[in-house]
């Protein structure tokens, strides 16, 4: 399972940041084909969003066949095979970056204090 995470200050919609995260987990394997998703209610709860906001991401899935929803058990990864795009993955990881860099940089930090910490932390 995935640990979402949303951030109001990207200007993307909770519910596309939603989607791309589950998108991205499949790709990645780390949600894997039949394994359950958190029902709606939780999952809004859990992110503190609207019961809505994730009823879409989760409509909007299934209208792509990405999910499956069974009446009265929950909602599935279906079997389609999501396949991310070099250039796709290429814009994700740039716009993360240039997000985390920002705020590095706001506080002081260099380009080299940036760079050493991550090679520590590996």
């Amino acid at each position: 399972m995935i640990d979402f995470k949303l951030d109001p200050k990207t200007g993307i919609p909770f519910y596309r940041q939603i989607i791309d995260q589950i998108k991205f987990g499949i790709a990645f394997g780390k949600l894997k084909t039949g394994e359950q998703l958190p029902t709606v209610r939780s999952l809004a709860v859990d992110l503190k969003v609207n019961l809505n906001t994730v009823a879409k991401a989760y409509k909007e899935l299934e209208i792509q066949d990405i999910l499956e929803t069974q009446q009265g058990t929950g909602t599935f990864i279906s079997q389609t095979k999501i396949k991310i795009s070099n250039e796709e993955k290429k814009n994700k990881l740039k716009e993360i970056c240039n997000e985390f860099s920002s705020i590095a940089f706001s506080y002081g930090f260099s380009i080299d204090d940036i760079i050493n910490q991550l090679k520590n932390e590996n």
